[in-house]
């Protein structure tokens, strides 16, 4: 399918911008840098109550922001992504997504802010912390975990650390364009094609990807283990799994095959492609019919 008209639309904005980090920092850029990050559709997002908290945890303090705050309602933990190093509570990926699921479930979310451009275990130490205070304070009717791009791989791998230390499971888990390997397993032949149609300034090769693993580890990728990249993690007796990719998207492969490794497992998984999205959607407007039919599938896990 081809890229969405309200994203294709957007990319000649990034003819001759060198990289990402230039189109972000340098003031040559800046113009081009807002209209790119202006959605052109969608109204203003859901109003909700919000309220803000530090939740206990190992390495200090952990900002929270609780929407639709209460108790015996289903709950979503949500994690942003951002590479392990970027994104805050007020990036759309949070704050859009946790509204609209708030008011689609009729749910409780708690976004995470976990720590930032600092090596495992600490952000993965945050994130169980975090459920565990959701878990044990909100008392909800039912607990999902979810997290987008690096948050993903954080649900996930906090997922698995809560099953072995804690034997309990979120009553699901909600992964979108997650990133569970430290290293990319090679793309089809399909999706090689399919890339050549984003700018190279939205692509992840290898070796930006193994940088960004190796931040994260504070190491090699040797050093990973399973809960850091649960690709690489028995996967048995994890959650029901929602697994949403996009369709142009250079991490693909991870999501894909961490979906197979699930349904080996035994694991009840839901894998679905998300056709004509780029990496990152999630911080576009529920306008846009692809990102709606996303944000109904999330908040259908809260069901």
């Amino acid at each position: 399918m081809p890229i969405h008209p309200a994203v294709a639309e957007k990319l000649p904005l990034l003819d001759g911008v060198p990289s990402f980090e230039a189109l972000v920092t340098d003031p040559a850029f800046r113009d081009r840098m807002i209209q790119f990050m202006t959605p052109s559709a969608g109204g203003p997002q859901p109003v909700v109550e919000t309220r803000d908290e530090k939740v206990p945890g190992p390495h200090g303090p952990i900002p929270v922001r609780v929407y639709a705050p209460g108790e015996g309602r289903p709950c979503l933990v949500w994690l942003h992504g951002g590479a392990f190093k970027m994104g805050d509570l007020d990036m759309p990926e949070a704050d859009w997504v946790a509204r609209e699921i708030a008011t689609r479930a009729g749910a409780t979310v708690v976004s995470v802010d976990y720590r930032l451009a600092v090596p495992y275990p600490v952000p993965h130490d945050d994130v169980v912390a975090a459920v565990r205070w959701a878990r044990d304070t909100l008392a909800p009717e039912r607990i999902v975990l979810g997290g987008a791009s690096a948050g993903g791989n954080l649900a996930a791998g906090a997922a698995l650390r809560l099953r072995d230390a804690d034997a309990w499971q979120p009553a699901a888990l909600a992964l979108v364009y997650p990133v569970l390997h430290p290293e990319l397993p090679p793309p089809a032949a399909s999706l090689t094609q399919l890339m050549t149609e984003v700018p190279p300034l939205l692509h992840f090769p290898p070796a930006e990807v193994r940088s960004i693993t190796e931040a994260y580890l504070g190491g090699p990728v040797s050093s990973a283990d399973g809960y850091a990249m649960p690709g690489l993690a028995v996967l048995a007796d994890l959650s029901p799994t929602l697994l949403l990719t996009a369709e142009y998207d250079d991490l693909r492969p991870s999501g894909e095959r961490f979906a197979g490794a699930l349904a080996a497992a035994g694991v009840d998984v839901h894998h679905v492609q998300i056709r004509s999205m780029l990496h990152g959607f999630l911080g576009l407007p529920s306008a846009i019919e692809p990102v709606d039919r996303a944000l109904t599938l999330i908040a259908g896990t809260l069901a």
